[in-house]
């Protein structure tokens, strides 16, 4: 960073370590002590600007530009620390094994985990093991960054999860997902047969009210959402194996629509009801895998990333005779943002 400029106003160059950053993220890492009120009141004010140009808390910054700070107080300029992040303590040896045999895929940028079933991504109540609380066994040097979640899968949905080793990485990586540059395929197992067997699932969703905690369900009034589908094999009219390719990202999405059109996920009691839990061998856990994960790489270039089924479902589809056919990798239709 530059250093102080006349009359106690600074010029500070975006490095291309902080490139991606969110305006106020950007004044949280350099001026953690500078409140969210009197900074919105500062680039209101046009006291804050980038380049010369008025400037808001959610605009994000570019490697090379300037950035004028205002003179500001002792208590603005305390530096940051390294991580301010609250940890969850020590993790045992047994800890840092497992969550290193997740590790799909590995680069300076990017880690990919092979999350398990039954985990949740982020803490929550009552919620006290999750994959954000086991991220400091990937952190492989002292220097190295916190590493960042980048999105989430449902407690009881297994697969590809992708983890930033930087914030440069997180800012580029969050974009593909805001900007639905990201490609998401899954692999579930269905009761019945869908008819016809491929297609597309249009039907908006929203919350609905209820003690049973966070639910979801189709309505007029929710949000626009839409899955691409198509039936890989089934098991007479038993049951199907779909590939899903969810167009938008709504909470639930999958599990919603595939009750939506009467094909409820095999173990999805919460939105199937008992109609979800098939007799015989099957087990009763949730048939949804996050099988293939396809995105721009933020040093350049393109992700693809796959995971091989989980236990439960490998089971399941060695009891029906099927393997995990990379053919059943290809998405349902070409990509539509």
């Amino acid at each position: 960073m530059a250093g102080e400029g006349r009359r106690g106003v600074e010029q500070h160059v975006v490095s291309p370590a902080d490139a991606g950053l969110r305006l106020d993220r950007w004044f949280r890492r350099h001026f953690p002590g500078l409140g969210h009120g009197a900074l919105a009141k500062l680039m209101r004010t046009g006291q804050i600007r980038v380049d010369g140009s008025r400037v808001s808390p959610g605009d994000r910054v570019v490697a090379g530009q300037v950035i004028r700070v205002p003179p500001l107080d002792a208590a603005a300029r305390q530096p940051p620390p390294r991580d301010r992040r609250p940890r969850t303590g020590p993790l045992g040896e047994a800890d840092i094994a497992a969550v290193r045999r997740w590790i799909l895929h590995m680069d300076e940028a990017v880690i990919a985990l092979n999350k398990p079933p039954g985990l949740a991504t982020q803490g929550g109540p009552r919620i006290t093991r999750h994959v954000d609380g086991l991220l400091e066994a990937l952190r492989f040097a002292p220097d190295d960054e916190r590493p960042r979640l980048v999105h989430r899968l449902d407690r009881d949905t297994s697969g590809v999860l992708l983890v930033a080793r930087t914030a440069v990485a997180a800012a580029a990586l969050a974009q593909s997902f805001r900007g639905r540059d990201a490609q998401k395929l899954y692999w579930a197992l269905v009761v019945g047969t869908p008819r016809p067997a491929a297609g597309k699932i249009v039907a908006a969703v929203e919350k609905t009210p209820g003690r049973a905690g966070e639910r979801m369900g189709v309505s007029e009034s929710g949000k626009p959402a839409r899955t691409l589908y198509s039936t890989v094999d089934h098991a007479g009219r038993k049951a199907a194996w779909l590939a899903l390719q969810p167009l938008t990202g709504r909470t639930h999405q999958l599990r919603v629509h595939c009750a939506h059109i009467g094909h409820p996920i095999v173990g999805d009691g919460k939105y199937g009801g008992r109609e979800a839990h098939l007799t015989g061998i099957v087990s009763r856990k949730l048939h949804l895998h996050a099988r293939r994960l396809r995105l721009p790489h933020p040093s350049g270039g393109v992700l693809d990333l796959r995971a091989p089924l989980p236990p439960h479902m490998a089971e399941t589809w060695a009891a029906f005779g099927w393997d995990e056919d990379p053919a059943a990798d290809a998405f349902p239709e070409p990509h539509r943002g």
